[in-house]
């Protein structure tokens, strides 16, 4: 991976293919490497930008707390440095909502938005406290438990849940943890839905255990042009699951 210094933190990428700019955006525990079955599908079609978000893979660890428009301008400010000047982004689950920040903050740079096994609306004031103190026993435990915990509910696939158990035992506990507490916070992006003006396509597994495939409908029922591929079977990582069909989804943003 390649490194450039930007808002002050070291954020590692990769960067394959050829064609119109393609931002993909990881989610949480996770790190680039959920895109690598995907990426190989798509290097006709897109010039893809894959980053490591601060705090995860081998990006920096930033101990301050940050925000999701923080990582978003992160990734606004690799863009720069690379001399792209407008994009189509995507985001898995947290790289969806770091996705709909990147809109917020830069919504003239957005040439179409992929939104992977994500959501738009904020926490409830009962899931915002209990992020708050996962990341509270993710500082005093360390990032097992998020192992243990979180794999099962990742996906089914028994081949997948032992790819994942490397990524995430891999990840630093005070990126996780500021990770956590920046969900908590982000704001709700259900009423910025009906200003989109681009392309948007959603995948989503009709087995998602820890984002219901209803927060997709939810977004369909809320735009105007929307491409939507609801996967039967599929949890919360479609582009681990089924790479071909998350692929294609994102093949339609051009199409």
């Amino acid at each position: 991976m390649q490194k450039v210094n930007v808002n002050g933190v070291q954020v590692a990428y990769e960067r394959r293919g050829s064609g119109t700019p393609l931002v993909l955006l990881h989610g949480y525990p996770l790190d680039h490497r959920i895109w690598n079955e995907v990426v190989p599908l798509l290097e006709d079609d897109f010039d893809m930008i894959v980053p490591d978000l601060r705090g995860f893979g081998q990006s920096e660890v930033v101990e301050a707390q940050y925000t999701l428009a923080d990582m978003a301008a992160d990734v606004a400010a690799l863009l720069d440095e690379l001399g792209v000047e407008k994009t189509y982004i995507a985001g898995h689950s947290m790289g969806g909502y770091t996705s709909l920040a990147f809109v917020r903050n830069d919504p003239e740079r957005v040439l179409g938005l992929g939104l992977i096994a994500s959501q738009a609306p904020n926490d409830t004031p009962e899931r915002k406290k209990g992020r708050y103190a996962s990341a509270e026993e993710i500082m005093k435990t360390g990032v097992e438990p998020v192992v243990e915990n979180m794999t099962p509910k990742l996906t089914p696939d028994a081949q997948v849940q032992g790819e994942v158990r490397d990524v995430i035992a891999q990840q630093h506990r005070t990126g996780l943890a500021n990770a956590m507490k920046a969900m908590a916070e982000r704001l709700d992006s259900t009423s910025q839905l009906s200003s989109f003006r681009f392309p948007v396509v959603l995948v989503h597994g009709e087995a998602d255990e820890l984002i219901p495939v209803e927060r997709a409908r939810e977004i369909t029922d809320a735009l105007q042009t929307v491409y939507f591929v609801e996967l039967s079977g599929v949890g919360h990582l479609p582009m681990l699951e089924k790479p071909q069909e998350t692929a294609g989804a994102l093949r339609k943003l051009i199409s």
